[in-house]
């Protein structure tokens, strides 16, 4: 893998300008273009799109993994180990509430990597990680 293609995701969320203060504000993602019921950001060389959506009640699922619940469905961004644990410092001091605290997960184990999830002001979940070895993010 030579290059990476930034990807595009679009999300739903109930209120536009709370999500909006809270991927600009505590996330750091740069605004682009944007409408009464969308605004782009750059996620670290991503497009992510908050689109409107009317609030719909519904449970957190979640799954295990590694002895915790991770939530489904989830997003994010495997970054770098370095900007991986500068990001987690900058939440932690933003008073972000972590679902899972960042930890590394798979220690010594093949896929070994630091992770982390929190909930948006809609209640969606986002997963930040990050492999001290990129090689392994496919590792079977």
């Amino acid at each position: 893998m030579s290059q990476i293609t930034p990807f595009h995701i679009a999300i739903p969320v109930h209120n536009l300008d709370r999500c909006r203060r809270f991927y600009g504000e505590i996330l750091g993602c740069e605004e682009g273009r944007s409408s009464d019921h969308w605004v782009d950001f750059n996620l670290f060389g991503h497009q992510l799109v908050i689109h409107y959506k009317p609030k719909s009640e519904g449970e957190l699922h979640t799954n295990p993994v590694d002895g915790k619940n991770v939530p489904v469905p989830h997003y994010g961004v495997v970054l770098p180990w370095e900007t991986f644990q500068t990001f987690a410092k900058t939440l932690k001091g933003k008073a972000v509430e972590f679902i899972i605290e960042p930890y590394v997960r798979f220690k010594g184990e093949v896929g070994e990597q630091a992770t982390m999830f929190f909930l948006d002001p809609a209640g969606n979940a986002l997963e930040f990680k990050a492999f001290k070895d990129i090689g392994q993010l496919f590792a079977k």
